[in-house]
């Protein structure tokens, strides 16, 4: 008795004293993402002990020294059979396999992926999408996704504009892998300068983001994913040519540098100088143009030590001319013999990405972001001259973790703005410094099935802004299956960049007027007087999956308000003069939004969608709609490609359909009868079409056409006839200029 007591007391120190063998079990990708897999049967050979792998796919198992195999098995992907000789730390990558002795179902993946798993309203935009369209840079990737619209600033500059929920690009981020980058002095023009062929895909988030990627957002993010040296074609040539005489060469040449080192030299030049005046008014329906862009991209991975590490130099000038035909800057510069305008851009950029994702903990990782980037513009419009210097650094540091299992996710980490802006206005210089320090917080649930929540907070202290706190919370439940009922709020501030957000200003007659102070007394701000914008975000969405007639299809439904507490208001009311002013009263941005998405037949994908804009501001004058948005807007994209032959041989047909409802003019009324405007503009559609033949995997033609049905707006310049006088007036663009445009290419790659 005795001894058996005695075996017992020592049975758990035998058993906690037991070598034991501990590990990880990843799934092996090209992307190096840390998946881990949880449900990995792991076993010793010709034994029965064994275990599964749990949430973070982690294990313990007990070790002997006549266990020697270890099997490490899970469907969907290769069996490994492992020699241990001794206790200790084991990490495993997986291979995925589709060599299973079952039934292989074949999907093909969607141009652009909805999530149903996701917290945010997240949906993402691949290369097959961007294909569909020219896309010759980033403002004109989004002709056939119906969540953003594209349209014209002015009637000289040919600037394209995005909006979302309402609002123009400003209040929305737009990111390049997750750097701000089209921001401050290159709002206006900044997506041009981002070539198409570069973009891998686009992730667009509606309403509030993360508070990871700073506190400017208010509508929505627009997260550009450049393509990588280690995974894009060795060399890849796109050729374009319009039947505007406009022309466009893209190259990527790709290199192996070392085992760990890839690098990318990506050229983009594009030139158009025919002098093009459709609807015969004196001025040029598109600007003359040309442009130099430079990309020297490296990558670094070493995925055994979970290292991976982008550098990016980039290096770009742009010239356009544009304003009346025979304008010739050498001699009608800043005169009144003939209205002209000249836009001159030269920008650098570098920047880094370091990320650590710990080899033995792949739930823990650290990213550094880093960014520099020096833009220059010089400019005039007839006898307005606007100049701007912008130099701006960027600096974040996130690091991610658990808390207890992987259901409980944490991002947290700091991060560092400076903006030094000079700009020369006419007559006047304004200049000033912005800088600011942040730390953030963000905490996400996902327990894999019903629920997934997202709440962050993020504190700035900034030197002309103050002290503020920036709340987002984004949460995703399924109700049943092939569902996802979202709904989000989020706070946005900014400092308004009035001039370089509003450079359409320029190309007229109006006065430049800045009230400083509210009809109640209040001052202003630190920033050309004015206060920041402020406004909340608030946002449900719904997306349902199901199928019709036995196909696939999905619906989703959304609605968004932007609430303003402050806003800087730019009124065109008086047609006389811009004004910019603190907001007094109300300030909204409703947007609901239908969408249906149907695979009516094999290879056959239909995408249509309704619009509903709200978009009121109190003006000096009233409260009143914006100008030119329209209330409602129909969207229809077709697309159809054959069966891929063996060689890969393959035809791709693409539609999209624009129906824009009426539009508010600003007012005109106190001008002469002869340049006084409708107060709303008539509807108006357009089609784009584009047929691309697939000859092989390395090469490829296309040919399509945008605006088929030739619509044109008649008269897009007020006072074309006096563009010296007090009437003169670009902004009243609602609609197509140039009329129909036909295009044709072709992509190489190795």
């Amino acid at each position: 008795m005795k001894h058996i007591l005695y075996i017992l007391l020592m049975l758990p120190m035998m058993l906690l004293s037991q070598d034991r063998i501990n590990g990880v079990i990843m799934e092996a990708n090209e992307k190096n993402d840390p998946i881990v897999l949880p449900g990995t049967n792991v076993y010793w050979l010709n034994t029965s002990v064994g275990v599964v792998t749990d949430i973070d796919g982690k294990f313990s198992l007990p070790y002997k020294a006549e266990y020697t195999q270890l099997v490490i098995s899970y469907v969907g992907y290769k069996t490994d059979t492992i020699t241990v000789t001794e206790p200790k730390m084991v990490r495993h990558w997986l291979q995925p396999t589709d060599n299973l002795d079952a039934v292989t179902i074949n999907s093909r993946k969607q141009a652009t992926a909805k999530s149903y798993l996701q917290a945010a309203n997240v949906f993402t935009v691949s290369s097959d999408e961007l294909l569909k369209a020219a896309c010759c840079n980033l403002s004109e990737s989004f002709e056939t996704n119906p969540s953003i619209d594209v349209n014209f600033a002015d009637a000289v500059t040919g600037t394209r504009q995005i909006k979302m929920l309402g609002l123009n690009s400003p209040y929305i981020l737009i990111a390049t892998e997750n750097i701000p980058s089209i921001r401050g002095a290159s709002q206006a023009f900044g997506l041009s300068f981002i070539p198409g062929t570069w973009v891998e895909s686009i992730q667009i988030t509606k309403g509030a983001g993360s508070v990871v990627n700073g506190y400017e957002s208010i509508a929505g993010q627009i997260n550009a994913e450049l393509v990588k040296p280690a995974t894009d074609d060795k060399l890849f040539v796109n050729l374009y040519g319009a039947s505007s005489e406009r022309l466009e060469l893209n190259t990527h040449i790709n290199t192996k540098v070392s085992d760990k080192w890839h690098t990318g030299l990506y050229l983009h030049g594009n030139t158009h100088n025919k002098e093009h005046d459709v609807n015969n008014d004196g001025f040029l329906d598109m600007p003359k143009y040309n442009q130099i862009n430079i990309m020297n991209r490296w990558q670094y991975t070493n995925a055994e030590k979970g290292f991976v590490s982008f550098i990016n130099l980039k290096f770009l000038n742009d010239e356009k001319q544009t304003g009346q035909l025979g304008f010739n800057p050498d001699t009608d510069k800043l005169t009144t013999r003939v209205w002209g305008s000249e836009i001159d851009t030269r920008r650098y950029e570098v920047s880094a990405k370091l990320g650590y994702v710990n080899p033995e903990i792949p739930y823990q990782s650290l990213g550094v972001q880093t960014a520099f980037s020096s833009h220059k513009q010089d400019s005039y419009f007839g006898l307005n001259q606007y100049d701007i210097t912008h130099n701006s650094l960027y600096a974040n540091a996130i690091y991610n973790s658990i808390i207890s299992d992987s259901r409980h996710k944490i991002k947290t980490g700091v991060s560092y703005t400076y903006d030094h802006y000079d700009e020369f206005v006419n007559t006047a210089d304004y200049e000033r410094t912005e800088n600011s320090v942040g730390a953030f917080f963000e905490y996400n649930y996902d327990n894999l099935d019903k629920l997934n929540l997202t709440a962050g907070i993020r504190v700035d202290t900034h030197n002309l802004l103050g002290t503020f706190v920036t709340p987002r919370f984004h949460v995703r439940y399924t109700p049943w299956e092939k569902s996802a009922l979202r709904a989000s709020f989020g706070r946005g501030k900014r400092s308004a960049n009035i001039f370089a957000e509003n450079q359409q200003l320029f190309s007229t007659s109006r006065a430049i007027r800045i009230t400083s102070s509210s009809p109640l007394g209040r001052q202003g701000g630190a920033i050309y007087g004015l206060n920041p914008e402020i406004a909340w975000n608030y946002g449900v969405s719904y997306l349902q999956g199901f199928n019709l007639f036995g196909r696939k299809a999905d619906i989703t439904l959304d609605f968004y308000k932007t609430d303003f507490k402050n806003q800087v208001v730019v009124d065109y009311e008086n047609p006389q003069e811009v004004s910019f002013y603190n907001l007094e009263g109300d300030s909204y941005a409703n947007s609901f939004q239908a969408e249906l998405n149907y695979n009516v037949f094999e290879h056959f994908d239909l995408r249509m969608a309704y619009k509903y804009y709200d978009v009121k501001t109190d003006y000096n004058s009233g409260k009143l709609s914006k100008p030119l948005v329209p209330t409602h807007r129909l969207f229809a994209n077709a697309s159809y490609e054959t069966r891929k032959q063996d060689k890969g041989q393959q035809w791709k047909f693409d539609a999209t359909y624009n129906w824009l409802g009426e539009q508010r003019f600003s007012s005109t009324e106190t001008n002469p009868v002869q340049y006084q405007l409708p107060d709303k503009t008539p509807t108006l559609a357009t089609l784009n079409a584009q047929i691309t033949k697939v000859f092989s995997p390395k090469f490829e033609v296309y040919l399509g056409g945008e605006n088929i049905t030739n619509v044109r707006q008649s008269n897009p310049i007020l006072g074309a006839d006096d563009p010296f006088g007090s009437n003169f007036d670009t902004t009243f663009v609602y609609g197509p200029i140039f009329g129909s445009m036909y295009y044709a290419g072709l992509r190489f790659k190795i």
